[in-house]
């Protein structure tokens, strides 16, 4: 299988990805911090050239190192797309500012847009939507906003969806009004049945905006049970509990094979199923997440002349 424009010698593969496999994997994406960047020498020899990287931005990172990081990646050759958490954005004048230092010294054209994970905002707003009423994301090329299969309970506290619903509806109905490119990038769950369950409700709900599914990468079981539980991951946690029970497992590392698998083979036999990219969440590390996406199919943006 040939990917590969990018620097390092890939080890020799045990086994074959299916085509399904790699047709699923094609322009994944995944998500850096501007820590965990500082600890990656060169990110080509990581990731194929073109890949959409996520930069992720927690509470208390300094806007300077978020666009530093986003530079950094740029000069690599990598599609940026900025986290902007609404709760941690202050006001209008901050919100401007930041846009403008990530166009201007990392000429980025994308960005997630997303509540943020902080319980009380630190300015004027508490969600996406009201980030992109401001207006201010008017020239960007692609906005991604948040997606969450197994519902959230800052939106909805009851458990329920309706507040979820409701916020999809609106952001598919504002999709209709800008000419970015939309996607909803979602929050990551273990279990493919659920997924595919929400992902044809949200369709059948008249929501055509394409799904980023998000996967969590390969990571050590309690790993993924301590994120997992600190991101609300709702029912699929489960599939998480039943396998630290098994002692034969609980020293395994967790890899996202069978979930992937599943929606590769449901892409396969229905095209038109609404998931159009796989996004990592490389809770594991991004070095471990990379080579297993790579040596799973994955091949982010490798022009075809060199397929």
């Amino acid at each position: 299988m040939a990917l590969l424009n990018f620097k390092r010698t890939a080890a020799p593969e045990t086994t074959t990805p299916s085509p399904e496999m790699e047709a699923f994997l094609k322009d994944f994406s995944i998500e850096v911090m501007p820590r965990t960047a500082e600890k990656v020498e060169d990110f080509r020899a990581l990731l194929p050239e073109g890949t959409r990287v996520y930069v992720a931005h927690i509470e208390g990172t300094p806007i300077e190192d978020m666009v530093a990081t986003a530079a950094r990646l740029a000069r690599d050759g990598y599609k940026v797309m900025p986290h902007f958490p609404a709760r941690i954005i202050r006001d209008r004048a901050t919100l401007a500012d930041w846009i403008a230092r990530y166009q201007g010294e990392a000429d980025v054209k994308q960005a997630l847009l997303l509540a943020g994970g902080v319980a009380e905002p630190h300015g004027e707003f508490d969600s996406s939507m009201q980030l992109l009423e401001t207006g201010l994301f008017g020239d960007f090329e692609r906005l991604h906003v948040a997606g969450h299969p197994e519902g959230n309970r800052d939106i909805d506290p009851d458990g329920g969806m309706i507040n979820v619903s409701e916020a999809l509806a609106w952001k598919q109905e504002f999709s209709e009004t800008t000419d970015a490119k939309m996607a909803l990038a979602t929050q990551f769950a273990f279990e493919a049945g659920p997924i595919i369950e929400w992902a044809n409700s949200i369709k059948a709900a008249g929501i055509d905006l394409p799904v980023h599914i998000g996967i969590a990468g390969p990571a050590k079981l309690q790993t993924l049970i301590k994120f997992a539980i600190a991101c609300g991951v709702g029912p699929s946690l489960k599939v998480l509990q039943k396998r630290a029970m098994d002692v034969t497992k609980l020293l395994l590392p967790y890899e996202p094979t069978e979930v992937l698998s599943q929606l590769a083979a449901h892409k396969a036999a229905n095209p038109d199923f609404n998931i159009e990219a796989v996004h990592f969440f490389p809770l594991g590390g991004i070095k471990t997440n990379a080579n297993w996406a790579i040596e799973n199919g994955g091949s982010s943006a490798v022009p075809a002349a060199q397929q």
